[in-house]
């Protein structure tokens, strides 16, 4: 059998990946751009069009949007500052550099977010040509027709929606979470060497780079989300996700403390075991109840079918519940081991405390609490909008309303 391995072949195959898709976008459009400026443009190369439309098209409908907002707002801001620099003084070091001033200053309050250096850039070339008009007129033209192409080709082919490449990467990072706790809950029952403990500890850090790659996937399936005429439910399926990664960012954090208690404990204990063989056994139970609990809390909130979804909570219900029950039993051999032997309790009732936040984050009725109140602050949000927009229609109205005739009234 022959293995494919030409370059050709593996971008092929990964065709639905984010950057083959922006590729494959980005150069489309820009081709298409400068072919239409090439008919509209009165440059021999309007390369203005075809870059202003590789900055606009973007992986998502949203940003695509709001990106070419900015661009164009950018573009316009700077050729009038070179338009009335043009006419009152030329180009010399100190009109650049006043001219490069004022277009910096002047891109902060006009809101072109990344684009600030764009203004001044605009304003750049305008102002070292000598027809100031045409070519001032060119650049607004360019880059007029290379944001209407890239928002049109997002508009009529719209971008995918990354609400699934997003629900993969909660589940890996829930799968490392369930990893972690399966190690603890092996070890725990033994002699747990210092370095080892340790070892878990750093893979626990290591959680929060994984998180901040899953919050960036995560953003970017709530941008495919916006606007996008493929999705009804936007909104819910937003909310699912977030209020989901920061219920499993807060579980992250707090087994990074159970990870800590049981290093402090290893390095109190390097001549015995880290527990008593029974209590041990129950701990590994509660570790096992925990990583299974978070295994079905991914599920739940990254699949798109309601039987599924229903069977995941119905086992993380499960789970949760015989993970309270395994904990209430640990806090009894741990009472009973305390009374016998003092040492470190503070650790004990440290370790109770973590397995008891991550049983309460993952709690069912929470989320369905925290999703209520999520949809709710987001509705209200929408509704002020709405009525800002309401009063800002009115008042233009009322603005432009004219006056009527003299004759008429009387």
């Amino acid at each position: 059998m022959w293995e494919f391995t030409d370059p050709l072949f593996d971008f092929a195959r990964r065709r639905r990946e984010p950057a083959v898709v922006q590729t494959l976008r980005s150069t489309a459009a820009a081709v298409i751009s400068y072919v239409v400026a090439l008919h509209l443009s009165s440059e021999p190369a309007p390369l203005t069009a075809p870059l202003t439309a590789l900055l606009v098209v973007q992986v998502t409908l949203y940003t695509t949007l709001v990106t070419a907002v900015r661009r164009v707002n950018s573009v316009v801001v700077g050729v009038l500052l070179a338009v009335g620099f043009s006419s009152l003084v030329g180009l010399t070091w100190w009109s650049l550099g006043l001219i490069i001033l004022a277009a910096l200053v002047v891109g902060r309050f006009v809101k072109v977010g990344e684009f600030v250096p764009e203004v001044a850039i605009s304003a750049m070339l305008v102002l070292g040509v000598t027809r100031v008009s045409a070519t001032a007129w060119d650049r607004v033209l360019e880059t007029l027709i290379g944001a209407g192409v890239g928002m049109l080709f997002n508009v009529l082919l719209a971008p995918p929606v990354w609400v699934d490449s997003a629900g993969g990467a909660i589940e890996e990072l829930a799968a490392r979470m369930r990893r972690l706790l399966v190690d603890l809950g092996d070890e725990v029952g033994g002699h747990t060497p210092v370095a080892q403990a340790a070892a878990r500890l750093h893979e626990a850090r290591r959680l929060d780079h994984d998180i901040a790659q899953v919050d960036a996937s995560l953003r970017q399936a709530e941008d495919s989300l916006r606007l996008n005429p493929r999705v009804k439910e936007g909104l819910l399926s937003r909310v699912v996700l977030r209020t989901g990664l920061d219920t499993l960012e807060i579980s992250a954090v707090v087994l990074r403390v159970v990870c800590r208690s049981l290093t402090d404990l290893a390095k109190e204990r390097t001549e015995e075991h880290l527990f008593d063989p029974e209590v041990g056994l129950a701990l590994r139970d509660v570790f096992e109840h925990l990583a299974r609990a978070i295994e079905s809390f991914a599920v739940l909130i990254t699949t798109q079918v309601s039987t599924n979804a229903e069977e995941a909570e119905q086992r993380l219900t499960d789970e949760l519940t015989a993970g309270r029950a395994s904990r209430d039993r640990v806090a009894d051999l741990l009472l009973a081991e305390v009374q016998r032997h003092p040492r470190q309790w503070q650790l004990h009732g440290a370790l109770l405390a973590e397995v008891d936040r991550i049983l309460d984050e993952l709690d069912v009725e929470k989320r369905s609490q925290r999703l209520v109140e999520e949809l709710d602050r987001l509705s209200r949000e929408q509704r002020r909008r709405w009525h800002l927009l309401r009063r800002v229609r009115s008042r233009t109205q009322q603005a432009l309303r004219l006056p009527e005739p003299e004759d008429r009234r009387s």
